[in-house]
């Protein structure tokens, strides 16, 4: 195994020369924006959207054929990717924290224009250490962008200037579709105001067609993409079987990512919803419309609460005396989220098992391989699907049925098994799959987190 390490850090190494030199190249590792690369390890999405996003600017054109996101996030990421002869997850990530940046210093505004200064200081204090705002600034993804336009139609809101309140929110949904939901805070901020509220609502719409334009060109599958999605997660995602009713996963979630300072926070709103200044109203509409929409998802992902930190944030510098407090506070994620950033610079367990099967299995050999595992050329990969909630079973997770198809070996990881083996009553079908290929096959390969490595432990199993 240690030669795999090895020659997976090297390649690494090699990667980062080529592409940056020096003192860049360092900073670049020592924030973790080169986890995993060149392969898209950090998060799934990133494969389904950074690929889309070079395609457009190499002959595939502005229209994805694809709408479970809207279509904002790869126009902004497609003309950076011109110049590269494969998709660059390294330009799309670097451009992702750009805006994660960006969302610290619209969170600043929105509390400067909210409540003042100390608002301003502790709401963008948080944003930039919360560990879930930290962890996807590093990801090529849609959450940062969403939560950089909602900061900023918020604060367009509290300052009064509606209208432009309204072409901030579409593109907020250019970038995710729940930013339709800043349509309750712009219809508190615009009341009694319906020319401009009116006039807000018509540029939302103009922005929103304006980046996702083949909405309106292919509509009928726009809207099963995005219905698709939603759907999805309001049936529930493999992980998550355990986290009782959504209150309290997406309240687990928050605190994971805000720690304790979330208490102030919740204070800062309950002094809101009881002064009812219009800043108080236009901040706790939406957090309490998004809240209320997350209570009805069964799938409860860290990225989801991502849009009320911003505001949660401002909140807990709301009331001034307590605003040290939540300075103080602010250190439990502060020491978490560098935990996770440290991790992200070590290399990735499913880099150093890709290493170790390119040079042990001969190449075109049959292999079943699970999501969240490392990408194989030269090999005839058989996919196996994802489990979850109102899934059908894969009928490929069966050993003899793989047997008789000819595949020679199956590559499973952590990512996936731990969640089926911790939820086996619902998975007793894929939970046995597991069982099978530890009794009935032979181990050829195990690595997992340890030293210099992070990431899922990952197997190779020999049938």
């Amino acid at each position: 195994m240690t030669s795999g390490i090895a020659r997976a850090q090297k390649a690494f190494r090699a990667f980062r020369g080529r592409r940056w030199g020096g003192a860049t190249a360092v900073l670049i590792a020592i924030v973790g924006l080169e986890y995993g690369l060149p392969y898209p390890l950090l998060n799934p999405d990133e494969q389904t959207i950074v690929p889309r996003a070079w395609t457009m600017v190499h002959g595939g054109g502005p229209d994805p054929h694809w709408f479970n996101y809207p279509t904002l996030v790869m126009y902004l990421l497609a003309p950076f990717q011109a110049w590269h002869a494969d998709p660059s997850y390294l330009d799309a990530r670097i451009l992702i924290a750009l805006l994660g940046v960006g969302a610290v210093a619209a969170t600043w505004w929105l509390g400067l224009r909210a409540y003042g200064v100390v608002a301003a200081a502790v709401g963008a204090a948080v944003v930039a250490v919360e560990t879930t705002h930290v962890a996807y600034s590093h990801m090529a993804v849609t959450d940062i962008p969403l939560t950089l336009g909602i900061a900023a139609a918020l604060a367009l809101m509290v300052s009064g200037r509606i209208e432009l309140a309204g072409l901030a929110s579409g593109l907020a949904m250019g970038a995710k579709w729940p930013g339709v939901l800043l349509v309750v805070p712009l219809l508190v901020a615009g009341w009694r105001r319906w020319r401009s509220l009116g006039t807000a609502v018509l540029l939302g719409v103009v922005a929103f067609l304006a980046t996702s334009p083949f909405v309106l060109v292919d509509l009928h599958k726009a809207f099963s993409d995005a219905w698709s999605t939603q759907s999805i997660h309001h049936t529930g995602w493999l992980g998550f079987e355990h986290d009782g009713i959504s209150l309290v996963g997406f309240l687990h979630r928050l605190w994971g990512g805000m720690g304790p300072v979330l208490a102030v926070a919740a204070l800062g709103l309950a002094v809101a919803v009881f002064a009812r200044r219009r800043s108080d109203l236009i901040l706790a509409s939406f957090v309490l419309v998004y809240f209320l929409n997350l209570l009805t998802l069964k799938s409860h992902f860290d990225r989801f609460v991502l849009p009320l930190v911003l505001p949660l944030g401002v909140l807990a510098g709301r009331v001034r005396v307590l605003a040290p407090v939540a300075a103080l506070l602010l250190v439990f994620p502060l020491v978490w989220s560098i935990q996770k950033d440290v991790r992200l610079t070590k290399t990735d367990t499913r880099i150093v098992a890709r290493a170790w099967i390119e040079e042990h299995l001969p190449r075109g050999a049959r292999v079943a391989a699970e999501s969240s595992t490392p990408p194989l050329q030269g090999f005839d990969v058989l996919p196996l699907q994802l489990p979850g909630p109102g899934r059908r079973f894969d009928p490929n997770r069966d050993v003899r049925r793989l047997r008789r198809d000819g595949v020679h070996y199956v590559l499973v990881t952590g990512v996936v098994a731990n969640r089926v083996l911790a939820a086996r009553s619902s998975y007793p079908a894929e939970a046995r799959f597991y069982d099978d290929l530890a009794r009935r096959t032979h181990r050829a390969y195990y690595v997992q987190a340890g030293g210099g490595l992070a990431g899922p432990w990952v197997a190779v199993y020999r049938l």
